[in-house]
């Protein structure tokens, strides 16, 4: 793919207005298809995955490190990044697991270094420390605000305050699985683990979620 060819266009924060149909679309031969036109230097091709995936990329990274403002700039990364390794991207996984992959990789920089900064704690063990450059001469085009994938009021904020209480990995594990529908071997490649590992963190995170909303579990 040649970076000389124009950039998509620059992101906007602006969340109004209707959501494109193609971003609603999860469909991996799609995305392949898009994916061969962009590693043939069609920067349109990529504008058409930014659309389709950035919801879902800015919902997970904001309900990882909620700070919303960090979000939109770290979502952006993600898809700066992508453009860079597209040339190298194979069809051995998803396009939109291995954008989680990059996701993964963006926030744990971004908290390594406000540990590093503000002399914070942070385990660098449920993290893959293995990294994919970037020196994009692209940006993704119009970011949205997150998809609605939790229920809006009272219960969705019960519901964030509760994931906010897990640890990051197990909080990262939930959000893949019961919000953005990956299976367990593709949370394995995204977190570098086994799915045994997978299926534990799951495990764990849902006994202690249900103990923390075991008010709302008890109503229904």
């Amino acid at each position: 793919m040649n970076n000389s060819n124009p950039p998509p266009s620059k992101p906007s924060r602006d969340p109004s207005g209707p959501v494109d149909p193609v971003e609603t679309s999860d469909d991996p031969d799609d995305d392949f298809s898009l994916v061969a036109r962009a590693q043939q230097g069609d920067p349109r091709a990529y504008d058409m995955l930014v659309t389709r995936h950035r919801g879902r990329i800015f919902a997970m990274i904001r309900n990882m490190i909620h700070q919303e403002a960090d979000a939109w700039d770290l979502s952006q990364e993600v898809f700066i990044k992508a453009w860079n390794a597209l040339p190298r991207f194979e069809a051995k996984a998803r396009f939109s697991t291995w954008l989680y992959r990059i996701a993964h990789n963006v926030v744990y920089d971004w908290t390594r270094k406000r540990r590093i900064e503000s002399a914070g704690e942070l385990n660098d063990e449920i993290f893959e420390r293995e990294r994919i450059d970037s020196s994009s001469m692209t940006t993704p085009s119009v970011v949205d605000a997150p998809d609605e994938s939790m229920s809006h009021g009272e219960l969705r904020v019960k519901i964030e305050k509760a994931l906010a209480k897990l640890s990051p990995d197990h909080r990262e594990a939930v959000l893949l699985k019961d919000v953005q529908g990956l299976s367990y071997k593709e949370i394995a490649e995204v977190m570098s683990c086994s799915i045994g590992t997978v299926m534990s963190r799951l495990f764990y995170a849902r006994q202690k979620l249900q103990t923390l909303l075991k008010d709302e579990y008890e109503s229904r």
